[in-house]
């Protein structure tokens, strides 16, 4: 049996029908639960709509201007994006502004840094870097290397791979970040709280140690570096023709066609899929941040970030992409003449250093609120076994039991450091051990106050 009731709804009237009876299973619904079934529905209907256009106009975007490798137009379109699957969530897309706003002032602070590294006036390290590189790999710069036995005259297919991979610094932690706020927002602020202090930590680097990439060092000889100036003008031309190769040797070899000196390739694969308005837009924005952050790499601990943070948040058959990812993006960026080995490991490290610290505070910033919380937690039989409502006080007393209409029928008592046993529960109950309850006048415990053990 139906019944009809009005359900007004955003101001308009609908006749809508109830089930009761028994095609309720006996329960009446209210009018009210339908017309909040019917809002629902509608605001469903609404997200889509919304989400959609959202979709429509970054496409649009993308085929007339290009892939956003901007970052900051990539944060507009996950903030966006979020705000339109957010519409009749009020709380929400007020949470996506609150939310975001630490990418928005990292990406800020980072554009900014180049000229705060310039008004402190610090040294930047030009010859640092190579010296580590040949000290590893006895007398070689990587670089050098790579380039002298892989770049051919033009890119070939998996250059493709190493400039997407190159890219993906720009796109996949503000991707990962906003999967996890859709899915798990605990997991979400562990991941910011990771990446801003990773992200600031090398900013401060940047500023107060400035250093050269390899492109750059592949441009300026010792003489144009004399003093440590963090931007001279020999950045700014073309590798070609200077002597013995700059500051990194010159290549003793090359292959038929390519040029026989490093130059910075991390875009050339975009040219294979004709996308060369994509690299130029990327080479554009290169040039307007700051150009002697080498040290550490972020490309390399922020991918590596990523990986340490998903490891146990995936499946083990995805693990192993996650190492090739990460050994991909360091080969990407020493092929490319973007970093050398030393800034790599590095990055690593500062990675691998700041989950450890962030996750040691959280730890301890846990236990101390538990230390000074009024309750601890149920252990031993009572947390194994029965539904507790509340925890155990720290006088020893235990708290309601409740789920059930059984409870303990003789009084039970707790001398010294004896354990608290669960006895003679009435027999015949079909309800599980969990829901079944105490009758907490019967229970005593004459433990110190340390809660049940």
């Amino acid at each position: 049996m139906y019944r009809q009731c009005i359900a007004v709804v955003d101001g308009e009237s609908a006749l809508v029908s109830v089930a009761t009876g028994e095609d309720a299973h006996e329960r009446a619904v209210p009018c009210s639960a339908t017309i909040d079934e019917t809002r629902d529905r509608r605001l469903t209907m609404l997200r889509r709509i919304a989400v959609a256009v959202w979709l429509l106009v970054v496409v649009y975007r993308t085929v007339t201007a290009g892939l956003a490798f901007n970052r900051e137009l990539l944060l507009l379109y996950i903030a966006t994006g979020l705000m339109a699957a957010s519409i009749g969530r009020r709380q929400k897309v007020f949470a996506v502004v609150r939310d975001w706003l630490p990418f928005a002032v990292v990406l800020l602070v980072y554009d900014l840094s180049r000229g705060a590294a310039t008004l402190l006036g610090a040294p930047c390290l030009w010859q640092l870097q190579p010296q580590a590189d040949r000290w590893m790999f006895f007398g070689t710069v990587p670089t050098v290397w790579l380039q002298e036995h892989l770049k051919m005259a033009d890119p070939p297919w998996w250059e493709v791979i190493i400039s997407a991979v190159y890219m993906s610094f720009f796109l996949l932690p503000y991707v990962v970040a906003g999967f996890l706020w859709l899915r798990d927002r605990a997991d979400w602020a562990a991941f910011v709280r990771r990446f801003v202090a990773l992200s600031f930590t090398a900013l401060i680097v940047y500023i107060v140690m400035p250093s050269a990439p390899p492109w750059a060092a592949a441009r300026c000889t010792a003489h144009d570096v004399t003093g440590g100036p963090s931007n001279p003008p020999c950045m700014y031309r073309s590798p070609a023709g200077v002597p013995d190769g700059g500051l990194l040797g010159a290549m003793h070899v090359h292959q038929a066609g390519a040029h026989s000196f490093v130059e910075r390739i991390s875009t050339r694969g975009w040219g294979t899929l004709h996308l060369q308005s994509a690299g130029a837009l990327v080479n554009s924005g290169q040039a307007s941040v700051n150009l002697v952050a080498a040290i550490p790499s972020l490309h390399a601990g922020l991918s590596a970030l990523v990986v340490m943070f998903l490891w146990r948040r995936v499946r083990a058959t995805w693990r192993p992409l996650l190492v090739v990812y990460a050994l991909t993006m360091a080969f990407a960026l020493v092929y490319s003449a973007e970093h050398y080995v030393i800034d790599i490991l590095l990055g690593w490290a500062l990675a691998a250093i700041m989950m450890w610290v962030i996750g040691y505070l959280e730890a301890r910033w846990t236990r101390r609120r538990s230390s000074g919380s009024d309750v601890v937690e149920p252990a031993g039989d009572l947390a194994g076994g029965l539904a507790v409502e509340s925890p155990v006080d720290q006088v020893g007393d235990v708290a309601d039991m409740r789920g059930g209409h059984h409870g303990v029928q003789r009084a039970q008592w707790v001398f010294g450091g004896q354990r608290l046993d669960v006895e003679d529960i009435e027999a015949g109950s079909r309800e599980p051990v969990g829901a079944q309850c105490l009758d907490q006048s019967h229970l005593v415990d004459d433990r110190p106050a340390r809660g049940v053990d």
